[in-house]
């Protein structure tokens, strides 16, 4: 896979974040780029610098694990972006063609019903399934009334992304909204260089990018992060502010999928409002089931004056035959 450009931005990104005096090097006067010069990271890593000045041209086919561990060190990148700088190798190298499993364009994993049950059976807080791309996968009945924002408007199209950039909702939803949306935008570039043949998360990525400036910037800032635990906080319009704290953990049946699980200090007002969101929550779902019954009885109805009127224009027919 060509993916030079990608590997061309992410280093000169990383580069220029590192400053000559947290490696112990002198500023100097004449110093016309914002962090380090090609020539330092390459003597850093202990290669030559036409080897590095090569490597940051987007050329990293063929870099063994030894040279891509000291150019991590050079650049001080954390496991996050250690782990991104391999996975562009890989994708360089072709190698994680015959790794990773291809599923067809467009088709999201269907998961397992026992999945379910199991969110089904956490009760305690908002817990749910999502790939890569920030789609909702499956939920349990907490984490739908918790995202009922998301789910309930089709522009989002289930998508947490979507909902994080295209929808006004989520500016009250998420208090800490910038920091929602480089979270959110790491996410997405870190499964991009995990998962560079997914085809719909780069229409995802040019979707976001050309309908929201702010994207598109972040996008641009090549950060990649792990996920996997902290605390948020939340703005939920039926019962207010919420500080849940999270744990992340990837599906060992398929790697594509990520669990997250969000509770509430024992005690906290957050903690006490959760059980007033479920029953919030399962009052909507009821009102939107008394609903969809209706359209469904309404739907039957039709079909049978539908019938009823074939029969009676059949009817006439015979006679006048």
């Amino acid at each position: 896979m060509d993916n030079s450009q990608e590997v061309r931005e992410f280093l000169t990104s990383r580069r220029a974040k590192i400053t000559p005096d947290l490696v112990g090097l002198p500023a100097g006067p004449r110093r016309r780029v914002p962090g380090l010069r090609r020539g330092e990271v390459a003597a850093l890593a202990d290669v030559s610098a036409e080897y590095y000045a090569r490597l940051e041209r987007g050329h990293l086919s063929g870099a063994s694990a030894a040279v891509l561990e000291a150019v991590a060190r050079a650049l001080r990148l954390d496991d996050a972006e250690r782990s991104h700088l391999f996975h562009l190798a890989r994708a360089a190298d072709g190698s994680d063609v015959l790794t990773r499993p291809r599923r067809a364009p467009g088709r999201a994993p269907q998961p397992h019903p026992s999945l379910q049950w199991t969110l089904d059976a956490i009760t305690g807080g908002p817990a749910f399934v999502r790939n890569g791309r920030a789609d909702l996968i499956a939920a349990n009945p907490l984490a739908r009334a918790f995202y009922h924002q998301v789910h309930e408007d089709p522009g989002n199209q289930d998508n947490l992304a979507r909902f994080q950039f295209l929808d006004p909702a989520a500016r009250r939803f998420h208090p800490d909204w910038d920091a929602h949306a480089d979270t959110t935008v790491a996410i997405l570039r870190t499964e991009a260089g995990r998962n560079p043949h997914d085809r719909d998360l780069h229409d995802l990525v040019g979707e976001l990018s050309t309908r929201s400036e702010e994207f598109r910037v972040r996008w641009g800032a090549h950060d990649v992060r792990h996920h996997g635990t902290g605390t948020k906080h939340f703005h939920h319009p039926a019962v207010g502010d919420l500080t849940l704290s999270y744990e992340v953990m990837r599906l060992t049946v398929d790697p594509d999928l990520v669990l997250t699980v969000y509770t509430a200090e024992p005690g906290s007002p957050s903690a006490e409002r959760l059980p007033l969101l479920a029953s919030w929550g399962a009052r909507r779902e009821a009102e939107r089931e008394a609903e969809r019954e209706e359209e469904r009885q309404a739907e039957r109805r039709a079909e049978r004056e539908g019938e009823r009127a074939a029969e009676c224009r059949a009817e006439r027919a015979d006679a006048r035959a």
